[in-house]
């Protein structure tokens, strides 16, 4: 095994890991909280510092992996974890709500910190094997850490019933903390740091294309959530009668088949393709496609429940049509951040990036409670529509991969 695809285990091991911690943690504060008498919308508060300071963390982390290496703030990112995992152990007389969105900010950190990290190591870890190659990687990469998010979603609620709350965040913890020592000890200092420091103000692109991904992706990533994070379980549970079990299982499932088609998207998308055609690369030409055909999916689901379709029936059926195509969406995307990247700037472009993403997540959070309150299911379908619209909209100014400089690979 060369160094490069060790390392590039390594870097995706220790991403695993706590990719399972941060879904357990939403799991298991959900479920407590709830227990413990918390109204939805308090529930609903202590993840919003979550995702504020993702946007925050993803602006600013991306210059600092550039000025002190990706390796070291994504170690950052696992250690603030097991701190917040540890901070949510106190007696239950401590965990007011702002003492727990506290405890929530500085995982949100940690996510932001460890995902833009792994991410950005991918490109400086592929070495001379080409765009293919980085394609693979990055699907791969993606596709399990959201299949592993879901997985945590049942580990976080399993250890809740097995050892209590307290006893599954220790657990978490002390398992992180392992894993944090490994990669330490595995992976070589001062990965993607940049030669020269950079200024804070070069973490706002310059670039034309990775500019307008990430707009595309703030678009993207707001037609999940929109209908994902509120419209959808209080609908299945309020209006369907599913049980709170029922929905956190389909919930998770969803977000395992996401993550899995993910992993396979290139696979995916070279079928029924000649040889030469499935030698080129992802581009703007295959984002603006894909986004076409997401958006006609919960658009059609809207009508079809304005029609008087069985509703249980339409929203599986046509969240798992919206899974697949979305999976899809976001692996070009996920890819393209990293194509369009030069080498040494790659930490602050896919930063840049993800920030653009986090945004896009808190706008779909905000309106989902807003339009679902307001528009019912239907209404948080027809936003999921539009938004996709505008990210097909936005995508209409990305080149194709060769037509961009390409990023100088070290030997």
């Amino acid at each position: 095994m060369d160094t490069n695809t060790r390392n590039y285990l390594t870097v995706t091991a220790g991403y695993w890991a706590f990719t399972v911690t941060d879904g357990a943690i939403r799991m298991l504060v959900v479920l407590y909280f709830h227990l413990l008498g918390y109204s939805p919308f308090e529930v609903a508060m202590l993840f919003l510092f979550y995702e504020v300071f993702g946007i925050v963390t993803n602006l600013v982390g991306g210059w600092l992996g550039a000025r002190i290496g990706l390796n070291l703030t994504m170690h950052i990112g696992m250690g603030l974890q097991v701190i917040a995992l540890v901070m949510l152990t106190v007696p239950d007389a401590w965990l007011t709500v702002a003492y727990v969105m506290v405890a929530q900010a500085m995982s949100g950190i940690a996510k932001d910190l460890n995902k833009m990290s792994a991410k950005a190591t991918v490109k400086t870890l592929v070495g001379d094997g080409g765009e293919s190659r980085l394609f693979k990687y990055v699907a791969v990469l993606t596709g399990s850490k959201n299949a592993l998010k879901g997985a945590g979603f049942f580990i976080g609620a399993a250890l809740l019933e097995l050892i209590g709350f307290r006893g599954a965040l220790a657990v978490l913890a002390g398992m992180l903390a392992v894993v944090l020592i490994v990669t330490a000890i595995l992976l070589p200092s001062g990965v993607g740091r940049m030669a020269s420091k950079p200024k804070f103000t070069q973490v706002f692109s310059n670039t034309p294309a990775i500019n307008w991904l990430s707009a595309a992706r703030f678009f993207l990533f707001g037609a999940r959530d929109v209908w994902f994070v509120v419209g959808l379980p209080v609908f299945l549970y309020s209006v369907l009668g599913w049980s709170f079990t029922g929905v956190g299982s389909f919930m998770a499932a969803w977000v395992i088949g996401y993550g899995m088609v993910q992993a396979v998207a290139p696979r995916l998308l070279h079928l029924g393709r000649s040889r030469q055609a499935a030698r080129r690369h992802p581009g703007g030409r295959t984002a603006r496609r894909w986004a076409l055909l997401l958006a006609i999916v919960p658009a059609g689901m809207a009508f079809a429940l304005h029609q008087g379709w069985p509703p249980g029936e339409v929203l599986i059926g046509g969240l798992m049509l919206f899974g697949v195509f979305f999976a899809i969406n976001s692996a070009v995307h996920s890819y393209l951040i990293l194509a369009y990247s030069d080498f040494e700037k790659v930490s602050m472009s896919v930063g840049f990036y993800y920030m653009a993403n986090a945004g896009g997540r808190l706008a779909g959070t905000v309106l989902s409670g807003l339009v679902y309150q307001t528009q019912g299911i239907e209404g948080c379908l027809w936003w999921s529509s539009a938004f996709v619209l505008a990210a097909f909209v936005l995508s209409l100014r990305l080149p194709e991969v060769c037509e961009t400089k390409p990023a100088a690979v070290p030997a």
